[in-house]
């Protein structure tokens, strides 16, 4: 498989961006951090709309090296902003066919964006008239139509309310299988990365901490404490039946099985499962009387002071230790039962959602 080779070295101000990153060409993969982490400008140096020192090749087209410097306008990139930024003397049909003349390679055809992305009766309608997620929609539609050998997304969602978030969403989901296209997508949401990411580049403070699947990277301590209470961790499941009497669906997962609100996923699908670190108590014995649906068998792999008061507990899958959820829990309940690295648990998961 191609490889996307990005090394970027530059300074802005008192900010500095030091980043090196080869990753398939192929998949999504989430530039995920805080606001000033680097993630947006990371983007516009692969762009080329930042001009800094360093290194970009992409599926073995070498855009910057050394001296060589390829302009923005003749790099294969499609880019999605925050905000959709459509010529507004437009319709929306005028706006895509306008992207496939710029168009240096015809990869795409404009009947398939615009069923993928469910743009058939916009098409005659300016962008005064269209809302916030369809606008988004028309310049995703109009980023692929540039036949792009990259897809750059900028927290494409961040401007949305929540309805129009989950449709996107749900376009997303489909892009991400249709396409072959490697995409990077900026975001510090973790139901985005739940949702799309094949793998996550961590950026903290210019650096980039961590490169790993989901399910790793967020089972890391460190990462978790970046996040405070937002820390979450993913497991992979497949849903394995339906239960319409009780309505709740049954996840197959390494843990074992798990119990979530009824999904509209078909069986066999597989999800992953976000669960937060607040939701997740730790107990030596198995509760058989208790309101708590979801308790499997874990081993405590790490316990890691994050505040004054409080540490995060990585638990790990006694059958694939790779996969790890963490819990937030005070210093006076990890001393009074007395939780150490190689003790055998018990996870009890107070509250799941599943992307």
């Amino acid at each position: 498989m191609s490889s996307l080779e990005v090394v970027v070295r530059g300074r802005r101000g008192a900010f500095e961006l030091d980043v090196k990153l080869e990753l398939p060409a192929a998949g999504v993969t989430a530039i995920f951090g805080r606001s000033g982490s680097g993630k947006t400008t990371l983007l516009r140096a692969v762009a080329g709309l930042e001009r800094m020192q360093g290194r970009v090749k992409v599926a073995g087209s070498i855009w910057q090296a050394g001296d060589h410097f390829l302009p923005a306008d003749r790099r294969s990139v499609g880019y999605v902003f925050q905000e959709a930024a459509l010529l507004p003397h437009l319709t929306v049909r005028g706006n895509l066919e306008y992207a496939q003349r710029r168009a240096r390679t015809q990869r795409i055809r404009q009947a398939d964006v615009v069923e993928w992305l469910a743009l058939h009766e916009l098409m005659e309608r300016r962008p005064s008239a269209l809302s916030g997620g369809e606008r988004q929609r028309v310049a995703m539609g109009r980023a692929l139509l540039r036949g792009p050998e990259l897809l750059l997304m900028d927290e494409p969602l961040a401007a949305l309310d929540l309805q129009a978030r989950a449709a996107i969403l749900a376009h997303l989901d489909r892009l991400r299988d249709e396409l072959s296209i490697p995409v990077l997508y900026v975001t510090h949401a973790t139901d985005e990365v739940a949702r799309l990411a094949d793998r996550v580049a961590w950026l903290d403070g210019g650096r980039v901490r961590g490169v790993a699947a989901p399910e790793v990277l967020f089972g890391s301590p460190e990462l978790g404490a970046s996040l405070g209470d937002g820390a979450a961790a993913f497991v992979p499941a497949r849903v394995l039946r339906h239960d319409d009497v009780y309505h709740l669906s049954e996840l197959e997962a390494a843990w074992g099985l798990l119990l979530v609100p009824r999904l509209t996923a078909a069986v066999g699908a597989s999800v992953r499962v976000r669960v937060r670190a607040r939701d997740v108590s730790v107990a030596l014995g198995r509760e058989h009387k208790t309101s708590i649906l979801n308790v499997f068998a874990a081993r405590v792999a790490e316990v890691t002071p994050v505040s004054p008061g409080e540490v995060l507990v990585r638990l790990v899958c006694p059958s694939d230790p790779a996969q790890a959820v963490l819990a937030r829990l005070t210093q006076k309940s990890v001393h009074e039962i007395g939780l150490r690295a190689g003790l055998e648990v018990y996870a009890q998961v107070k509250g799941v959602s599943v992307r």
